[in-house]
């Protein structure tokens, strides 16, 4: 009877707290794993495939593919994270510490850290993962604080390997320098210890661990537990018995045996071996209902939305198709992977508070399975590139583009300009870049064609480049403010505001249309304050667009109306027309910049005339007055402000394209 499948639900599998007076740490375990919950929950793992797919895919999706630093201003701390982020403790980047604490997050409900500080106790040098399965709480304080843990690395023999004990992390004592920071998140009627998040389904994972156990064993003893066999020529004595009984094992027991020929010999037809089969009624139905039964369950107490997101096929043709699975994945990102990952990045954010560089990170995240758009879809909002890596392939060569063979390229005033084997790509690439035609040049005694009706034809961008913008000369103005744009509206006049304000006349100089009298330049047509903008970086890339160069490359500052609002501006030509997503090759720079997935912003720098301060006024009164006019452009809505403005376009929702 042994070989009866006998699986008992009514196993207890939620985790028990025991504190004992003759131990100083609290007890965590089950009836059969007697402080032993968390390797209760890894042998779990080990021998369930359904429940351990789940856990590894989801650790995946919680660890994404690395940590990003959010913009900001704060260059020194910048620099200081990234080069925590790079070196974690000295053998690993913090992504590679954060993969085993998201790991353990979603396997045992909880994760530790070991922080380790400088001799001085004043800033952060190392952390590192520590395995949940080693540490035990402490017995709590008078205040009920566990204040510290104890490390064990075999809980199962704690008189071989002796705890160890070790404070736990606290911000304001630092007297040991080494400390643990045990997180997760909240567990009913847990106060000491964090469960996971799919305890209810323990049991089933229990079941298909039980059902994996019995069909290998049905496999290796197959033969036995499935026939009777009975000779009918006399009892053998109990030894002979014996020996063909383990010949019958040897040579058809086994997932090996099958096919193998049976040979009886006899000399009566009375006394042939009676061979008769054990047959269970519809037992491979029931096999097939159990798992199915099981798998849904596991699913469920998982949480998880499409079981093909876990890599686990179904044949219910639900959740199969791209939009979907697209469902799905957004689904179990916001309701399941980022509550996961934003405890993690509180954990961090304490940690690196000490160090006073808790920027703002996020994790960047895993693709999703399958695109949600059509090639042509992409193909209007994005360019060569991005389509690239939203299939997963490997980016072109520089300059080359989906669809047109470039041939070669020359280089004209450090511009580099394609060349194209026939007039179609030539005259393409010209629409793409904002110029029209082509034109032929002849290299190495081949002629090949260009785009634009000649080198000199410069594209809208070009144009607006030689005639716009200015640098700002030092010697008569003095920069009083430089600080990115956040949340200005594209109607406010900022330099009109601060110079009505301050009441005060000055003279223009120079005579370039960047020097003519701006919109925002005040009622009385002369200013002490100059506002311009400057188009900045704020996430670098391989593979920056051709407009985003450009404007780097000119080293201008510009009025607003020069970005938007007047027919001259940015935002009123093709200036990036193959990432305006229209036909018309026009967009609002002012808020998109340089288009999906661009990593580059507005900075507003203020300008004071340095005649005004020979005149008798401080520095200090020139700046009070940005910060009224700063909360008055916070303030300015004749429609609702936009945050789009302080935001590059790679951090905004679907990377700043379209939907």
């Amino acid at each position: 009877m042994d070989k009866i499948l006998n699986i008992n639900l009514e196993t207890q599998t939620a985790p028990k707290v025991i504190e004992s007076i003759y131990k100083d740490y609290i007890e965590y375990g089950t009836e059969n794993w007697a402080n032993l919950y968390p390797q209760f929950l890894i042998d779990l793992y080990y021998h369930s495939s359904t429940h351990a797919a789940i856990i590894n895919a989801t650790a995946e999706m919680v660890a994404g593919e690395g940590l990003n630093i959010v913009e900001n201003d704060n260059l020194d701390a910048d620099i200081k994270l990234k080069q925590f982020l790079g070196n974690a403790n000295g053998k690993e980047t913090l992504h590679e510490v954060v993969k085993k604490l998201a790991f353990d997050f979603k396997l045992q409900g909880g994760f530790a850290i070991n922080i380790i500080y400088n001799q001085a106790r004043t800033e952060v040098v190392e952390i590192h993962h520590v395995p949940v399965e080693k540490i035990r709480a402490g017995k709590p304080n008078a205040l009920g604080q566990v204040d510290c843990y104890y490390v064990c690395s075999d809980w199962s023999n704690t008189r071989k390997h002796k705890p160890m004990k070790v404070p736990a992390f606290n911000m304001n004592d630092r007297t040991s320098p080494s400390q643990i920071l045990y997180m997760g998140n909240y567990s009913p009627s847990m106060d000491i210890y964090f469960t996971p998040d799919y305890t209810a389904a323990c049991n089933w994972a229990l079941v298909d661990q039980r059902v994996a156990e019995f069909h290998l064993s049905n496999i290796e003893n197959g033969f036995s537990g499935s026939y009777f066999i009975n000779f009918s020529n006399g009892i053998p004595t109990e030894e002979e018995r014996f020996q063909i009984e383990n010949s019958i094992k040897n040579k058809f027991q086994g997932a090996k045996a099958s096919g193998k020929v049976v040979l009886t010999f006899s000399d009566d037809q009375t006394k042939v071996p009676v061979i008769t089969p054990i047959e269970v009624s519809n037992a491979d139905k029931q096999y097939l209902a159990l798992q199915e039964l099981l798998v849904q369950n596991i699913l469920t107490g998982h949480r998880v939305t499409s079981p093909m997101l876990m890599g686990i096929k179904n044949d219910t043709g639900l959740g199969n198709n791209a939009d979907e699975l697209n469902s799905a994945f957004e689904v179990y990102l916001n309701t399941v992977i980022k509550p996961y990952q934003q405890t993690l990045l509180k954990a961090l954010s304490k940690i690196f508070s000490i160090n006073n560089i808790a920027l703002p990170l996020e994790f960047i995240q895993n693709k999703p399975i399958t695109s949600k758009f059509t090639i042509e879809d992409m193909k209007e909002v994005m360019t060569t590139a991005e389509i690239r890596e939203e299939l997963g392939l490997p980016p072109l060569e520089e300059g080359q583009e989906l669809g047109l063979a470039k041939v070669g390229s020359i280089v004209t005033d450090d511009i580099e300009l394609p060349l194209f084997d026939t007039i179609e790509e030539a005259e393409a690439e010209a629409e793409r870049i904002g110029c029209s035609g082509h034109h032929v040049h002849t290299q190495d005694g081949k002629e090949y064609y260009m785009p634009c009706e000649n080198h000199e034809e410069t594209t809208e961008l070009d144009k607006f480049l030689e005639e716009y913008g200015e640098v700002i000369d030092d010697n008569e103005w003095l920069l009083i403010s430089d600080e990115k744009v956040e949340e200005e509206h594209g109607e406010f006049d900022f330099e009109h505001e601060l110079n009505d304000i301050y009441r005060h006349d000055f003279a223009r100089v120079g005579e370039s249309k960047a020097d003519s009298k701006s919109k925002q330049d005040g009622t009385d047509g002369e200013n002490f304050y100059k506002v311009r903008y400057e188009y900045a970086t704020g996430r670098t890339s391989d593979d920056s667009r051709e407009f985003c160069k450009k404007m780097l490359r000119s080293g201008k500052v510009y009025r607003k109306e020069d970005i938007i609002g007047q027919k001259h501006s940015l935002s009123s030509i093709r200036c990036n027309p193959g990432l305006a997503g229209n036909k018309k090759g026009i967009y609002d720079v002012w808020l998109w910049k340089g288009g999906k997935n661009c990593g580059h912003f507005w900075r507003r720098k203020i300008y004071f005339y340095k005649l005004g301060v020979a005149k008798g006024t401080k520095i200090s009164q020139a700046t009070d007055v940005i910060g009224l006019v700063e909360a008055r452009s916070r303030g300015f809505y004749p429609e609702a402000n936009d945050s789009k403005v302080s935001r590059i376009p790679y951090n905004m929702p679907n990377r700043g394209g379209k939907k």
